[in-house]
């Protein structure tokens, strides 16, 4: 058995002696010396192959010592098979941009988070790198609003995803205002899901329209109260009855998704009624409740008609 495996390994070595590589080859090669300056890799030849440190990534903060390690297999390209030196020399860089566009359009499509560091501030954006691939992220997809200082941006840390990846362009587009959007509404969901219907809230009415005013009711949350919804009068306009920055209590009456429906009449509504309803009978109207009772057609007409 062993000494089958043997002459496998031999055969192998053999087949390999025969190789021939050519510039523009894209191996699969194991890491097995690192320096400053170089990554020796084994290439099953005769010689080793040599990847010098400029042809490891595009990424400016590489780092030789740190990104790669002995024992690692990566791609790379054969851009001198005949160098003076006698070996072989490779280029991650070169193979990188290459192969790695399959993944990245992979990625577009899984919705993949990348964490980045923005490296540059340019004309309308900034610049980072994904996987050795340099990328660009617009000013209007940093943040949840427009940011017009980018280049307070540069050496920040941010959560993006790829929404283009044009290998044929060698394009690459993130969006960090995707990850920030998909959060806010995920924390307005979980604040929207402490609220009940019949909550009465309290808030201040941040901006009216011609069919209602939006009270801002804290955390971030606002909610909607139609015009028939303010008063029991009938109003033309909500300004004859409230204004903006007046502070208000409601009644939540319905939540549906993200919307919140008030009423601030309903609270007038549910009110206990205290006013007065015992009305003066006209003296022509009233029943004489003596001994002698009104016989009248009108009398009759009023008796069990309680006024």
């Amino acid at each position: 058995m062993a000494q089958g495996e043997s002459m496998k390994d031999y055969e192998k070595e053999l087949d390999n002696s025969f190789q021939i590589l050519k510039d523009g080859d894209i191996l699969d090669v194991m890491i097995i010396g690192i320096s400053d300056t170089e990554a020796t890799v084994d290439l099953n030849y005769y010689t080793e192959g040599i990847i010098p440190l400029e042809e490891c990534s595009n990424d400016p903060s590489f780092s030789i010592k740190n990104d790669l390690n002995i024992g690692d297999h990566v791609k790379a390209m054969v851009i001198d098979s005949e160098s003076p030196s006698g070996n072989v020399i490779l280029s991650m860089r070169e193979a990188n941009d290459i192969l790695i566009w399959d993944e990245l359009k992979e990625d577009y499509e899984d919705g993949t988070v990348f964490t980045v560091k923005i490296i540059e501030s340019v004309p309308a954006g900034v610049i980072c790198y994904v996987k050795g691939i340099r990328a660009f992220i617009p000013a209007s997809q940093l943040a949840l609003e427009y940011v017009d200082d980018t280049e307070s941006y540069v050496g920040m840390k941010l959560e993006a995803v790829i929404i283009t990846a044009e290998p044929t362009e060698k394009k690459l587009v993130l969006s960090a205002k995707m990850i920030a959007k998909e959060r806010a509404v995920a924390e307005k969901t979980k604040k929207i899901g402490r609220l009940t219907e019949g909550d009465i809230v309290e808030g201040k009415i941040e901006r009216i329209e011609s069919y209602g005013v939006f009270i801002q009711m804290g955390e971030g949350l606002s909610g909607l109260c139609h015009i028939s919804q303010i008063t029991n009068k009938f109003i033309k306009s909500p300004k004859e009855v409230v204004k903006p920055g007046e502070t208000v209590k409601a009644k939540i009456l319905k939540i549906e998704g993200d919307r919140i429906s008030l009423s601030i009449k309903a609270l007038v509504e549910d009110e206990a009624d205290t006013a007065d309803k015992a009305y003066e009978v006209p003296e022509e109207y009233r029943v004489d409740n003596s001994e002698t009772h009104d016989e009248s057609p009108f009398a009759k007409l009023l008796q069990g008609i309680k006024l």
